[in-house]
This record gives C-alpha cells, sequence and structure tokens, in this order.
C-alpha cells in the first residue's frame, strides 16, 4: 500500500469509526465495536483491543483475538509503558522490549496509544502482530489521528 493509500485507508477507517460511536452513550459498547472494526480492517494482526486504567494497573477491557492477559501494571510491558508515558510505543520486535509481558507468544511486533481525556490517561489501544516490523510511521500516524478523532467520543 502506497503512503497515499494508506492515509486514505486510515481517513475511511476514522470515518467508519465514528459512525460507530454516534448516539451511543456506553464507552465499553463503543470499545466493544472499535475492536472489532480494527480487527477487522487490519491485516497482519493477531490481537487488538483497549486495557483501561484502573488504580495503578490497566485491565483488559474489549478485544478481538486469543484470551490476553488480565492486568498490566502501570510501566511494565508495551502497555503499561505507553500508559506511563503517555507516548506511543511502536515495537519491531517486542522480544527486544525490555519488560515486555508475553500475553500470546505468537505475537512479534506491537503498537500501543493511550487514550487520554485532556491530560488524564484513562486506557490504551494495544495492536498486535505475529510479523515482525509490522507498523510503520504510516501506520503509527494513521493510528495516532484515529485515536485523535475517536476519543472525545469516548
Amino acid at each position: 500500500m502506497t503512503m497515499s493509500e494508506k492515509a486514505a485507508f486510515y481517513q475511511s477507517l476514522t470515518a467508519q469509526a465514528r459512525a460507530l460511536c454516534e448516539g451511543e452513550p456506553n464507552r465499553i459498547a463503543k470499545l466493544a465495536n472499535l475492536s472489532a472494526l480494527l480487527n477487522l480492517a487490519l491485516e497482519d494482526i493477531n490481537w487488538v483491543g483497549f486495557y483501561l486504567c484502573e488504580q495503578d494497573n490497566l485491565v483488559v477491557g474489549p478485544f478481538q483475538g486469543n484470551p490476553a492477559c488480565v492486568r498490566i501494571p502501570m510501566g511494565q510491558g508495551v502497555c503499561g509503558t505507553a500508559a506511563a508515558s503517555g507516548q506511543v510505543q511502536r515495537v519491531a520486535n517486542v522480544h527486544e522490549f525490555s519488560g515486555h509481558i508475553a500475553c500470546d507468544s505468537a505475537s512479534n511486533s506491537e503498537i500501543v496509544l493511550p487514550l487520554r481525556d485532556g491530560d488524564n490517561i484513562w486506557g490504551v489501544l494495544d495492536i498486535d502482530s505475529p510479523r515482525y516490523d509490522r507498523f510503520d510511521e504510516e501506520d503509527e500516524a494513521g493510528l495516532s489521528q484515529w485515536v485523535a478523532a475517536v476519543q472525545p467520543l469516548l
């Protein structure tokens, strides 16, 4: 996929996500549909979903894929690092990430994006792939724009 095709793909994905959230007040219902949308739309992934902040942990929320780690301590693993730092974590090889938590041994690369309400991080979007280096700069930019557009609706 070219850069312009990928940008158009993420714009379309954002429009679909907005439509799924429109008029629905329940956050969990929206997150469930959003994880299903991403699971259907993204190629070469084996897990996509949300972890929600609860005290000093991230707790698994709506997702698509194999059963997942239920609790991740804040600051640990790729998800906990994204939540604690407030920064996107794009990892080409999770086996080289210090403190990686292997919920699924088939996952080889990962991208995690923090979810915010103002300055408050309330969760993360986590996407895993069995392919090494699955997520590139365009994926990070497209998913960051997707999160920015969707999180006010959540």
